[in-house]
């Protein structure tokens, strides 16, 4: 059963150091990430960042047992459980399923994982024109026709991270 844990960021390698002292078998952890281009000081820095911020998707078979949860409530760098897991095992499944198939080599998410729509707002997360704000005039299977400012360009869907304001 996958369970949705938020965590201390700086504490996350003692969250599984202890998963791993209270379970025997193994967990299976995710944590959807991406990379941020940013521009500072006239130089594209790269960051790696969190989908989901901090939280995380963790995977056990004992998690269906109820008292599991309870021991391990006071866990370093464990934060809280969020609640409702139990009734949206589906939808968690399929969320991490989209984000897997989403991932690069590298493991990072490199497609956008919204639904895009034509005449909506969005803004750059990634790219030469990071922290921009275009409007779609067109979809296609991999490209998108795009307003920038008074420019119309196309642009791949896969080369670029961007994300409805």
């Amino acid at each position: 059963m996958w369970i949705v844990i938020k965590f201390d960021k700086k504490k996350l390698d003692y969250l599984k150091k202890d998963f791993k002292k209270k379970f025997s078998k193994e967990l299976n952890y995710y944590i959807p990430k991406i990379i941020i281009q940013k521009y500072q000081k006239n130089a594209l820095v790269k960051k790696e960042q969190n989908l989901l911020d901090d939280y995380m998707f963790c995977y056990h078979e004992d998690f269906k047992k109820t008292g599991s949860l309870n021991k391990l409530k006071f866990l370093r760098g464990l934060k809280y459980f969020l609640e409702g897991f139990y009734q949206s095992q589906e939808d968690i499944k399929n969320f991490i399923n989209v984000c897997r198939n989403l991932e690069n080599k590298r493991g990072y998410l490199s497609q956008n994982i919204f639904d895009l729509k034509i005449n909506s707002n969005y803004k750059f997360s990634s790219g030469p024109f990071c922290e921009m704000i275009f409007k779609i005039i067109d979809l296609q299977k991999n490209k998108i026709k795009i307003l920038l400012g008074n420019l119309n360009t196309t642009i791949s869907k896969k080369e670029f991270l961007f994300k409805p304001i």
